[in-house]
């Protein structure tokens, strides 16, 4: 007598926000190298990859053509160029971006991109959240970011694992290193630290771009900005994942409560 599900909108408004909240994934979902083609496993997250065109062909032309750039996101761009790449995203438009488009370019539309979102990628009414973990240490903090990540809206999470990820590999790069002849790979200089500072303000923010005071932070949150997007970069791959015990609890109190999002899971797999 269970009722066939076979999509999320045909479940009840409570349990497609229940799962919506808990973004559920298994590790394999989160490697980048796994095989195209292949059946995704069955994951407690039933939202298809949300992350935005811009923000994903930005990160995959400068893994592909910045990483080893001095000072990526820190040197200056053309404006024009920048505005017309903004213009032909906005309109929809399949825009391909290859070697021919500048890095420092494509670098600052991204950082633009993050900056103007109506809601910044974290959203404003968790600043303050965010922020307060920049006074714990250790597990505890780790712990309580990784619960706030939780409370993200699909899009948000997805395309802040995106960035994170991208980040993440600027950062691996930034010391300069030598090839198996000897010859030296320079490093784009771009720290973890050094990445916080320029993309922690257009991440979290207080308030919108261009209200009232919305430049004025004073020294404890930009430092506390600071913090905490570097711990983001630094442990983004186990505060994405969660804990089999924690998805067992989750199937445990569906099974319970929701039966027919354990069927339409299972039908899933």
């Amino acid at each position: 007598g269970a009722m066939s599900v076979d999509s999320i909108t045909d479940l009840s408004d409570n349990t497609s926000k229940l799962l919506e909240a808990l973004q559920l994934s298994h590790p394999h979902e989160l490697d980048p190298r796994r095989s195209r083609g292949k059946k995704k496993p069955l994951s407690l997250n039933p939202i298809t990859w949300q992350v935005p065109r811009i923000v994903d062909r930005c990160c995959t032309h400068l893994e592909t053509h910045g990483l080893q750039t001095v000072g990526i996101f820190r040197v200056g761009s053309s404006k024009k160029r920048v505005q017309q790449l903004r213009e032909e995203f906005d309109r929809g438009l399949d825009v391909f971006l290859d070697e021919h488009q500048s890095v420092h370019d494509v670098a600052a539309l991204l950082k633009e991109f993050l900056r103007d979102m109506p809601d910044s990628l974290i959203p404003r009414e968790l600043y303050g959240a965010f922020l307060s973990t920049a006074t714990m240490e250790g597990p505890a903090q780790l712990d309580t970011l990784q619960l706030l990540l939780f409370l993200l809206p699909p899009c948000h999470s997805d395309t802040l694992l995106r960035l994170l990820r991208f980040l993440a590999e600027v950062a691996r790069h930034a010391e300069s290193s030598w090839d198996p002849q000897g010859r030296e790979i320079p490093g784009n200089k771009m720290t973890v630290s050094n990445l916080a500072t320029v993309f922690g303000p257009n991440i979290l923010q207080k308030e919108k771009p261009g209200e009232k005071d919305a430049s004025a932070l004073n020294f404890e949150d930009s430092a506390a900005i600071i913090l905490v997007l570097q711990r983001l970069i630094e442990h983004h791959h186990s505060l994405f994942m969660v804990s089999p015990e924690m998805q067992c609890d989750v199937l445990r109190r569906l099974f319970q409560t929701d039966p027919d999002v354990i069927e339409y899971l299972l039908r899933r797999k």
